[in-house]
């Protein structure tokens, strides 16, 4: 992978870029790839679930019952991919939806039985896969680590509010 950033330093090096920040985001997005397909073929082809359909079960069974709105934000997906995921859960019979009572343009959606039995029989498998994958990494790295992501993230919350220029404040 290194002789990837290399090429990238080689072909671009005349542009004016941050070649750290783009070496470090295009390893966040290569590394979030990999993990993806990895849990993918690994551990949620068993049940063909999709990365989606395994977070939106992951979320359910975590904070329960959810808007689909804010179901969809959580798991990092459109309202509409959010749909097709939910038809495709309903059809497994691991979640279901049904209107919220006092709007029914809302709609909410909730984890069945068998949805938090197959979360359940998951989670084990995928947690030694989660360690399979960070086993390079010592106790602290693999801290250090998620303290850095949950910083990204925090930093991205606060460029991305409305209003907000941060592209400007750079300088």
């Amino acid at each position: 992978m290194r002789q990837a950033e290399i090429d990238v330093v080689n072909a671009l090096g005349s542009m004016d870029l941050d070649f750290r920040a783009l070496s470090a985001v295009s390893n966040i997005f290569r590394a979030a790839t990999a993990v993806r397909n990895h849990f993918e073929q690994s551990v949620l082809s068993d049940r063909q679930l999709s990365w989606s359909a395994f977070v939106a079960l992951f979320v359910l069974r975590v904070w329960g019952e959810q808007e689909s709105s804010e179901l969809a934000g959580q798991i990092g997906v459109s309202g509409g991919t959010l749909t097709g995921v939910l038809k495709t859960l309903e059809k497994k019979g691991l979640a279901e939806r049904r209107p919220n009572e006092t709007d029914r343009r809302r709609v909410l959606v909730n984890l069945t039985p068998e949805g938090h039995r197959v979360i359940e029989e998951i989670m084990p498998r995928f947690n030694r896969h989660e360690a399979l994958v960070t086993r390079d990494l010592s106790p602290v790295e693999r801290d250090q680590m998620a303290s850095y992501l949950r910083r990204i993230l925090r930093t991205l919350e606060e460029i991305d509010t409305p209003g907000a220029d941060p592209v400007n404040d750079l300088g």
